[in-house]
């Protein structure tokens, strides 16, 4: 449970992170939180031989509720999550996620650039900001580019954002609606079994909108636009529920692990989806 040997930075600002991820390329990693890559660190699944701490870089700490949109830095940690009153009265659906990410001895330091930018599909914050139509703010040497978070990843730990990159911050337009966070799993603070994040709006008795994201049950977090549009149209009868949960089946691909065998693991999506659904739409 020891690293290899690396090389320690803490930069003051991002042109100082930038330089050294110029000069020593892939070979160079930053680090937010902490809690995804340093224990891979130690279990010599991932060797870092330079590795930049983000801690003393300012401008990335913020939260910003405005009128149509959240801004929330990189740094920003779980637990500033949970304890910001204008974002969980603008958007509740992410205190409810934040409070079933790990303990509070790992909510204090995690942060939400950390869980979103490593692209490892056990973590919360990602199908969440699928869920959710989320953009990654992300800097490099050739400026600040945008990508939609239903592009951004790729495969496990495989993401849109290039070595020599930065993810600054997520913005989110204003949620509107019913939500939901739903998450089984086997003991506090381990990873999902699955996990649904639901966003829905209803006109009258009719379901007008849905987006719907799923965690743990494949390489990346799973967007399934035809599970939302599955209950488009619908007063969320059984039937809607069954076809959305079906159009979700067809979209993930879960492996076998100390989490349960494939049947199991497709068996708690479903119920934990149809539960995300029926309580976004109670909240709609």
């Amino acid at each position: 449970m020891i690293p290899a040997a690396f090389e320690y930075y803490r930069p003051q600002d991002m042109a100082g992170v930038l330089a050294i991820l110029e000069e020593h390329g892939d070979d160079a990693r930053v680090m937010a939180g902490g809690h995804s890559l340093i224990p891979m660190m130690k279990l010599r699944m991932a060797e870092v031989p330079h590795l930049i701490d983000l801690q003393d870089v300012g401008g990335m700490s913020g939260i910003e509720v405005g009128t149509d949109s959240i801004r929330i830095g990189a740094m920003v940690t779980q637990s500033d999550i949970i304890d910001d009153a204008r974002l969980a009265a603008a958007a509740p659906i992410l205190r409810e996620a934040a409070l079933q990410i790990a303990d509070p001895q790992v909510r204090y330091m995690g942060t939400v650039g950390g869980n979103v930018a490593n692209g490892d599909p056990g973590n919360d914050m990602p199908g969440l900001m699928q869920c959710l139509d989320a953009r990654f703010t992300l800097v490099g040497a050739d400026g600040e580019r945008d990508v939609p978070a239903r592009e951004f990843y790729e495969a496990a730990y495989m993401t849109a954002r290039e070595d020599e990159e930065v993810l600054t911050a997520v913005t989110i337009p204003l949620p509107k609606g019913g939500y939901a966070y739903e998450k089984q799993k086997r003991k506090i603070g381990d990873y999902a079994t699955a996990a649904a994040a639901v966003q829905i709006t209803k006109e009258g008795d009719v379901c007008d909108s849905a987006a719907i994201a799923m965690t743990n049950l494949s390489d990346t977090p799973v967007y399934s636009e035809a599970a939302g549009a599955a209950l488009v149209g619908t007063a969320l009868d059984d039937a809607a529920l069954t076809a959305a949960a079906a159009a979700m089946l067809n979209d993930i691909d879960p492996t076998e692990d100390n989490r349960g065998p494939i049947a199991f693991k497709k068996h708690v999506a479903g119920v934990i989806l149809r539960r995300a659904i029926l309580r976004a739409w109670s909240r709609a």
